[in-house]
């Protein structure tokens, strides 16, 4: 981004948050989970918001979310104590983050406010709404910990394409074993915990494929298969070829 670039995104934030009261940022791309995060809240409640992970939602639930908790803050620290819920979408919870997720996270309200160390609040949903790439962002960051937030600090050591996804159902990211594997483009795989037809239509998502690397290091045998190529696991975790009907 070039200066005149920069001033222009700069004068955007600005103007949303004279507006609405905050800017809200939705960063996705690469090997990295969706996250979102505010700008704005910080000189009216000492924090912002982020919401990291939760693929379960969709980009507009997320913004009904952040709208939500935005509405039930109030100046002072036990502001934040509060779960509140938002329709569909559950209940939903604030806790602290620890500063080197949002050095790491929250880069443009880092600019914005032309410091490090950005206080903010983590929105976490309840337990039949959670996910495997929503991190424990009051502990400081670990890569090991940090589990498929790793991708942000580590080198990718794949010869898949850094930018590979995956479209997979929800089952397999509230962390049920992966059981059916697929490949169809030089970056695109489809995994399943599960027959992968008989999975609604709305319950499937599309993650980075390390999501799933890095919590399951036994499917690095995907990373194998070719194009139209197709495997399945047992309960031993051994997998097999498809082999089609003749």
């Amino acid at each position: 981004m070039n200066a005149e670039e920069h001033a222009k995104a700069i004068q955007k934030i600005r103007e949303n948050i004279r507006q609405y009261g905050y800017h809200l940022y939705v960063v996705s791309g690469g090997q990295v989970p969706r996250y979102a995060y505010t700008i704005g809240l910080s000189p009216r409640f000492g924090r912002e918001l982020i919401f990291a992970g939760g693929i379960i939602f969709m980009h507009r639930e997320i913004i009904d979310v952040i709208r939500s908790a935005v509405q039930m803050m109030t100046p002072g620290e036990k502001a934040f104590s509060s779960p509140f819920a938002v329709d569909s979408q559950g209940i939903f919870s604030l806790r602290e983050c620890d500063t080197s997720w949002t050095d790491e996270l929250m880069l443009g309200a880092s600019d914005f406010y032309q410091t490090s160390g950005i206080r903010a609040l983590q929105i976490l949903p309840d337990a039949s709404h959670w996910t495997i790439d929503i991190p424990n962002m009051h502990q400081q960051w670990n890569n090991q910990t940090a589990s498929v937030w790793k991708w942000q600090k580590e080198p990718w050591k794949y010869t898949a394409p850094r930018g590979s996804h995956v479209t997979t159902d929800l089952n397999a990211l509230r962390g049920e074993r992966i059981t059916e594997a697929s490949r169809w483009e030089e970056d695109y795989w489809e995994l399943f915990a599960g027959f992968a037809p008989d999975v609604p239509k709305e319950d499937t998502r599309v993650v980075p494929l390390g999501t799933f690397l890095a919590t399951d290091p036994s499917l690095e045998a995907v990373l194998e298969l070719g194009i139209g190529d197709a495997i399945w696991r047992d309960e031993a975790s051994d997998w097999h070829a498809w082999k089609s009907s003749d």
